[in-house]
């Protein structure tokens, strides 16, 4: 007689191996290390999570059991799956909090199966080789269940992986003290998704994930300031009465406003430099470039641009940290200077929110006139109440601007249009005389870069003959119409000679992340593969009467406002922002990427695998590493705490600043607007 099969233990192998076994591929992929203790709790949560399913199928027929434990291994792979070509494409592994983001792979599908890896496709084994297995033990698996074992072995096997996963997660000796975020609090959070796959899996992350959106949990509030610069007061000091916001601290009873108001209070306030003061009394133009990376930098192709990096001040290590909703969320963190959040669309969730330190009221406080302005509509996110919340005087969307559009997610409008139009707008806002700032979002350098477009196909036999990549092609052909745009500002301002009295500030959202990083290595004189190198984006501050620099030193998005804060020397308070003043003497060179590995020339910290990888002999102590991650850590813990308690709002009333968000029309009227596209 044919011996026949345990039902229970077969159905229960069969999940807990299927799952397993695909994030074993996942790791191998994603090169994650499998000698780590991470794997033994993801299979003790694999082995939890089998167990209890098993329970409950065996109250099903055999045909029921066999579908349902087939269809929860083919989910579970083709989950890892996803993930990895969510990561690949956006640099974010989808989350309950970053839905919205599909979005972009839907219009973008054709990019996104472009960029999608074959290889993926082996998390699908597991549920390959299930289905084989089925085919050919399905005979000689037993009918019969004992209910009885069934739940004995349940209780059983729960009993003995949740012990193992708990220990894996509580004690001290298991855990590492150089990790960024400790992985109880990721079990309680995951706030930073990226390591929370690493520790707990695709699967775990999804679960940790969906408990953290029904029940949200806030991260630690232990905000740890590491006082690195103790000086004596001198000349350069800048004093600042804090005797309000003591009084503030001393009556305040909200536990999570006054644990920030002492983490803001004890910062350092960054001294005055020579630099202080340069550009007083000058206008301000920032423009965010889209998807720009180092490819615009060719005096051949982009003249313009390259005037700017050639004569102006370069910054040849500056990096826009790519994270979800990539394009807003750096777009606010350069008007704000505090870190979004890793895994939400901060700025279009939290749109309500206002911030009186912003850089827009630093320059309304010096009765400036300010505006802002981008060259597509709000499909994607909503400006007209962010910018006005930020203190823009007045936003220009595409259809206030009155230049051609497109609703298709394939053709743009024309950043020369935009330009053109900025300057009519320039034109009736200085009519008084006044100084203006602005901020200003381009567009015409968006993806989709592997199909035909107009902005694509426009200056396509530009790149004839250099082999590059169609995608990339198409990449630099749209870059072209930005340079022609950048052209369009510069000769307007020189005509109006204003040109002289304005400072141009540029830099890249995100890189072109429609395009491979193979294809980009084609072009590229660096490997944007390694170590968040293609994160690497311009960053340039133009004044014609400067003389040309280049800076060394490693930079992001997060310190553009510290830094045109001093140059115009506002009246501001320097410890209100997580970045610091480029310039200043005691500026520690330093890239924070959204996941906390950060990077400078010195190592780079995988703070996802944990890692420190060096660059030359020169190495750190193991408690500098420490201090680095916790100053990392606290900071990105106290900006999500900032924005999700309308922080800045609280604290401008409590010291009776105002936030000037209400948006100025009196200057363009609505007749001087409708000619802004003639």
């Amino acid at each position: 007689m044919t011996k026949r099969i345990n039902a229970y233990l077969f159905t229960f192998m069969t999940l807990m191996l299927g799952m397993f076994a695909s994030e074993i591929i996942f790791r191998i992929i994603n090169e994650s290390s499998l000698l780590d203790l991470s794997v033994v709790r993801i299979l003790c949560e694999m082995s939890i999570l089998a167990s209890i399913l098993t329970f409950i199928f065996m109250k099903f027929k055999l045909g029921m059991r066999r579908f349902l434990t087939i269809f929860i291994v083919f989910l579970s792979n083709i989950y890892a799956c996803i993930q990895l070509g969510f990561n690949n494409f956006l640099g974010v592994y989808i989350s309950f909090q970053t839905s919205s983001q599909l979005g972009a792979v839907r219009d973008y599908v054709a990019d996104f199966i472009r960029s999608f890896k074959l290889y993926y496709f082996l998390t699908l084994i597991p549920f390959v080789v299930i289905l084989i297995s089925y085919i050919i033990f399905s005979k000689k698996i037993d009918k019969n269940v004992n209910r009885k074992n069934s739940k004995r072995t349940t209780l059983a096997i729960l009993g003995i992986s949740l012990s193992l996963f708990i220990t894996s997660i509580i004690m001290p000796a298991l855990q590492d003290s150089n990790q960024i975020v400790s992985t109880r609090e990721l079990f309680r959070t995951a706030q930073n998704p990226s390591l929370t796959v690493e520790k707990y899996g695709t699967l775990g992350f999804c679960f940790l994930d969906v408990k953290a959106m029904i029940f949200p949990t806030a991260a630690s509030e232990n905000y740890e300031v590491i006082q690195k610069h103790k000086k004596n007061p001198s000349e350069n000091s800048r004093k600042i009465d804090d005797t309000e916001w003591k009084n503030i601290i001393d009556s305040e009873k909200n536990k999570t406003m006054n644990n920030l108001n002492n983490y803001f209070i004890n910062r350092d306030i960054t001294d005055k430099n020579k630099y202080t003061g340069l550009f007083e009394n000058k206008n301000l133009i920032v423009i965010m470039m889209e998807s720009v990376n180092d490819i615009f930098i060719n005096e051949e192709f982009y003249p313009n641009f390259y005037k700017l990096v050639n004569e102006g001040w370069y910054w040849k290590n500056n990096y826009s940290p790519r994270n979800s909703c990539a394009t807003m969320n750096n777009e606010f963190s350069g008007m704000t200077s505090i870190y979004s959040i890793y895994n939400t669309c901060t700025a279009s969730r939290y749109k309500s929110n206002t911030y009186y330190e912003s850089l827009f009221n630093l320059f309304n406080n010096k009765n400036y006139t300010t505006f802002s302005s981008h060259n597509y509509t709000q499909a994607y996110y909503p400006r007209k109440t962010i910018h006005r919340n930020m203190g823009s005087g007045e936003y220009f969307g595409v259809e206030k601007l009155k230049i051609p559009y497109s609703n298709e997610y394939i053709n743009w409008s024309n950043d020369d249009d935009f330009m053109e139009s900025i300057l009519k707008i320039i034109d009736q806002k200085t009519e008084d005389g006044s100084n203006f700032m602005t901020w200003l979002t381009t567009v015409s350098s968006h993806q989709p870069y592997s199909v035909s477009s107009i902005q694509g196909d426009k200056y396509y036999k530009m790149t004839e003959g250099l082999k590059y990549p169609s995608d990339v092609r198409r990449y630099m052909s749209k870059l072209k119409i930005l340079d022609e745009g950048l052209g369009v500002l510069l000769d307007g301002l020189k005509e109006r000679g204003i040109l002289d009295d304005t400072v141009i500030v540029l830099y890249g959202d995100h890189y072109p992340y429609g395009i491979s990083k193979g294809n980009l290595n084609k072009v590229m004189d660096y490997d944007t593969s390694e170590d968040y190198n293609a994160e690497r984006v311009p960053f340039v501050i133009y004044n014609s009467e400067t003389e040309h620099q280049v800076f060394d030193e490693y930079t992001s998005y997060i310190n553009i406002l510290p830094t045109l804060a001093n140059l115009f020397n506002m009246d501001y308070n320097p410890r209100l922002y997580l970045g610091d003043d480029l310039l200043s003497d005691d500026y520690e060179s330093l890239v924070v990427f959204a996941d906390g590995s950060w990077k400078n020339e010195k190592a780079f910290f995988n703070a996802s695998k944990n890692k420190i990888k060096y660059y030359g002999s020169d190495e750190y102590t193991g408690e500098e590493i420490r201090n680095i991650n916790v100053d990392i850590n606290t900071k990105i813990n106290v900006s999500n705490a900032v924005i999700k308690n309308n922080y800045f709002e609280y604290l401008g009333k409590k010291l009776g600043v105002e936030n000037k968000k209400v948006e100025k029309t009196t200057t363009v009227t609505t007749t001087t607007i409708k000619t802004l596209g003639d």
